[in-house]
């Protein structure tokens, strides 16, 4: 069995891909696996755990990572890294911090730093505030998100009521003075520490200073440069191997209620998808018929999206009626049987925007593991199932307003150019 260098949990499907995207960025071989694995198996140095606590309850999400660092540890991983949204997607009560200190706890540490920045997609950390694009987390459209809405752009006054530790932070100055900088101000801190980050060179900074350090939490963006570091410390890591053709068909299923994915779906059905629209209150009434009788008269081939993505006053108004869990479940369950049609049909290449949906579709489609493509937009990869077949798997905020399109395009591209 192969020993595993780097160890990654992530909190949602989205971010585990963004995250693998991020080490294949960097030219390394990355496995990427749903859920945790039952027992010991032939592991890659970069392994990441897609998990699905972001939401669930505090104490689920602790006993969910600690079962995944317990895998990871036994592949004898030296590094581990615990991923969550750069956009801080968090309850009050967790799961950011609960997982962190759990994860700090059994690995016997007294301090963790936490660096969600990820500049190349608008989201930079300044003086321990958040920021997506000019405006603060707060003012954010994160503001009006259906189960995570951000309310304060403060990461220590965010984490504080989340964790037993205290809190802290590394501010601008400090990374801008450089790495020796940062790891003289960590040599005076304890428990959790926010580091700002505004540009693709502060995470440089920080990721020399903390290279060493045997956890780190954050965005994935933080991770892109270790690699490069371990290699030149002379750590062996393999480089990807080639990846299969990607098979036909095509469809989009979106779940995500966030602005750029509404952005997403109306350009790609303006520019000629045929689109189907899933309403929770009719799924409540009368099931999913409709919506499969729909899915099975459409070509393979031609482009189509099944989306429940709505403004915020509808998403809002179907969690008043159904109750926000339940709201949710019924579209996360729809969505899931819908992509086990779609690969009955003959579907191969499949787009899920949303962290929650994405989820539910790999678990309907029991994908265990999988290999890591090409990036579609900055953190969204292709990936690709044991039985070659193509995912993305997107989360809300990312990629432009054709995404959905350039997936599909950069596939066709790749296919012709291998003919």
């Amino acid at each position: 069995m192969s020993s595993t260098f780097f160890g990654a949990i992530a909190d949602d499907f989205t971010g585990a891909t963004d995250l693998a995207a991020m080490l294949s960025r960097a030219g390394v071989a990355v496995t990427l696996r749903i859920g945790v694995p039952e027992g010991p198996t032939e592991a890659t140095a970069f392994e990441v755990i897609a998990l699905k606590i972001r939401t669930v309850p505090p104490e689920d999400a602790v006993a969910e990572a600690r079962a995944a660092l317990r895998w990871l540890r036994a592949q004898g991983a030296e590094r581990i890294f615990w991923k969550y949204c750069s956009t801080f997607d968090s309850t009050p009560r967790g799961n950011i911090g609960p997982v962190a200190d759990a994860l700090m706890s059994d690995l016997g540490l007294d301090r963790a730093i936490h660096c969600p920045a990820f500049p190349e997609n608008g989201r930079r950390v300044f003086m321990g505030h958040l920021y997506v694009g000019e405006l603060p987390l707060h003012e954010s459209p994160m503001k009006d998100h259906p189960l995570t809405p951000m309310r304060d752009s403060s990461l220590e006054r965010l984490l504080a009521p989340q964790v037993a530790r205290e809190t802290g932070l590394i501010a601008f100055p400090t990374v801008r003075a450089g790495a020796a900088a940062v790891r003289a101000a960590l040599d005076d801190l304890r428990g959790h520490v926010v580091v700002d980050a505004v540009e693709g060179d502060d995470l440089a900074v920080i990721a020399e200073a903390v290279q060493g350090a045997d956890l780190v939490c954050g965005g994935s963006a933080i991770a892109q440069p270790l690699p490069a570091l371990w290699r030149d410390a002379g750590a062996g890591l393999a480089a990807p191997a080639d990846l299969p053709e990607a098979g036909g068909g095509q469809i989009v299923l979106s779940g995500s209620c966030s602005a750029m994915t509404r952005a997403q779906v109306g350009a790609y059905i303006d520019a000629g998808a045929s689109g189907y629209r899933l309403d929770p209150m009719e799924l409540a009434k009368g099931g999913l018929a409709a919506a499969r009788t729909w899915l099975a008269a459409q070509p393979v081939d031609a482009p189509k999206i099944i989306f429940a993505t709505a403004e915020p006053k509808t998403v809002a108004a179907a969690q008043e009626a159904l109750g926000v869990a339940r709201a949710g479940t019924l579209v996360e369950d729809a969505l899931a049987q819908l992509a086990r049609d779609a690969r009955e049909m003959g579907v191969g290449r499949i787009v899920v925007a949303g962290g929650e949906t994405s989820g539910a579709v790999t678990r309907a489609l029991e994908v265990e593991s999988l290999r890591i493509g090409p990036e579609i937009a900055p953190g969204v990869p292709w990936c690709f199932t044991n039985d070659d077949t193509a995912l993305a798997l997107k989360s809300g905020n990312f990629g432009s307003e054709r995404f959905f399109a350039e997936a599909f395009e950069m596939l066709e591209t790749g296919a012709a150019a291998a003919e």
